[in-house]
């Protein structure tokens, strides 16, 4: 199967350099689309299929890819930390609707990201001396009274108090709490009626 992946791809451009050589033709006998659809249909079968899964088992195949990604991962780290690279992710999260669909598909990742440092002492630490900082402190309460903010706050209390786990706890506090209370009231009436029962028994005496 592999000799006829090569064949017909041989067979491919050779019917390429041949059309190029003889310029525009009305009509071949195996033009470009139909060499390429037979490709194509090849690859969609079971063997070729395996053909191709054999080809990418192959140690020789597997080193050629770790070696490529070897080399895409210092290309792309290189273009990052380069001025113009530096540049143009500026430019890049400057775009409102690339930094909200870059924020959201990162969303859960940020989220696990954050539990894990929130239980870390040192990051805890840190978070605490930042929040001392009086120009910090001063950025944030300048925040919290913005129109902005407030409504975001407003739009994460509507939200939690309209989620079904939010409100199966708040029952749950709330029914503990009226048990306390009714419990409470109980025990007090209960004291007050053995305080009545002694002070009947000492008029009686």
């Amino acid at each position: 199967m592999k000799r006829m992946l090569l064949v017909l791809t041989s067979s491919f451009l050779f019917l390429v350099l041949v059309a190029c050589a003889q310029g525009k033709e009305a009509k071949s006998e195996l033009d470009y689309d139909q060499t390429k659809k037979m490709i194509v249909d090849i690859l969609k079968t079971d063997q070729g299929k395996k053909a191709i899964q054999d080809v990418l088992t192959d140690e020789k195949m597997k080193q050629a890819l770790i070696l490529d990604e070897t080399v895409v991962k210092k290309t792309i780290e290189d273009a990052m930390v380069s001025d113009k690279g530096q540049q143009f992710w500026e430019k890049l999260f400057k775009d409102p609707e690339f930094s909200s669909k870059f924020a959201k598909s990162m969303g859960k990742e940020q989220t696990t990201l954050m539990k894990t440092l929130l239980k870390d002492p040192e990051y805890q630490a840190g978070v605490i001396e930042i929040m001392k900082n009086p120009e910090v402190e001063k950025m944030m309460l300048q925040t919290m009274k913005s129109k902005e903010y407030r409504q975001y706050l407003q739009q994460v209390l509507t939200e939690t108090a309209e989620s079904p786990l939010f409100q199966a706890k708040m029952i749950d506090i709330i029914s503990k709490g009226v048990q306390k209370a009714e419990k409470s009231g109980s025990d007090k009436k209960e004291a007050g009626s053995e305080s009545g029962s002694q002070d009947d028994k000492k008029e009686q005496q």
